[in-house]
């Protein structure tokens, strides 16, 4: 009887689906967060009868087989990558991608990772940064004296300096995007990593074509549905119960075989 072992499969794929959706539930308040959910499928199966095996003389064949399959493995965790709601919040500094892409940042071992989390701020030098301090690309440094900051749509930064009229140009904000999102690492901090799955990243500016535009202002919240992410973890929770049961089952029938005389 392969039932214990199944059931078993069936048990810890509802865990990681539940690992999954608590961890969605847990960001629901994370600037620029992506719900996930799991994604499964089948084990290999057992062939007891194979699919068109002859079954007589004349030439008939079997129109089924009996395959016994082996269980359920969990094959990823699938990104949703679904605009969030905006949250206005008056900060300069604050910036909202509405539409596709990610911002750049550029890591101190010099490698690159990319974020939807627009929380700027600025360093001691005054360089635009992210709330771990890492420089976002390309590098911006605002003067002193600064007394505010313009980001336009299309990620041009000025600087109203003193009691200057005009505005000082300070450099655009760019964005990325990839063929597959889906294929980005997430690395925490709000920054996710480029991968071989999820291709080479295509730089630009806001507003070109294919990309979104920044809000200045604003911050995108994430996209999770806590309703949907409570339904699913019901759903999950009976999954389990299920399995168990069949856990639970299968013993009682092993017990009765072991007790025939």
């Amino acid at each position: 009887m392969k039932a214990l072992s199944i059931a078993a499969t069936g048990m810890l794929a509802q865990q990681n689906n539940v690992d999954v959706i608590s961890n969605n539930i847990a960001n629901a308040n994370t600037t620029g967060f992506k719900s996930a959910r799991a994604a499964f499928q089948d084990l290999i199966y057992e062939n007891v009868s194979r699919e068109g095996a002859l079954t007589s003389d004349q030439g008939t064949i079997a129109p089924t087989g009996i395959d016994i399959g082996l269980g359920v493995q969990t094959s990823g965790t699938v990104r949703l990558n679904t605009q969030g709601g905006f949250v206005s919040t008056e900060n300069d500094l604050d910036v909202a991608i509405d539409g596709q892409g990610h911002f750049v940042v550029n890591l101190p071992d010099g490698g690159r990772a990319y974020t939807r989390d627009g929380a700027f701020q600025l360093s001691a030098e005054g360089q635009l940064v992210t709330m771990q301090g890492y420089e976002v690309d390309p590098g911006v440094v605002v003067p002193e004296n600064t007394k505010s900051i313009e980001i336009n749509e299309q990620g041009v930064i000025m600087a109203y300096v003193e009691s200057d009229p005009n505005p000082v140009e300070l450099g655009q904000l760019s964005l990325a995007t990839f063929i597959n999102d889906g294929g980005l690492r997430p690395m925490g901090n709000n920054l996710l990593e480029g991968t071989a799955a999820s291709g080479d990243a295509t730089t630009a500016n806001p507003g070109d074509p294919g990309f979104g535009i920044v809000r200045q202002g604003y911050l995108e919240n994430s996209n999770v549905n806590i309703i949907q992410q409570i339904t699913d973890l019901i759903s999950a929770q009976r999954a389990y119960e299920m399995n168990s049961k069949t856990i639970e089952t299968a013993d009682q029938m092993m017990s009765t075989a072991n007790q025939v005389r």
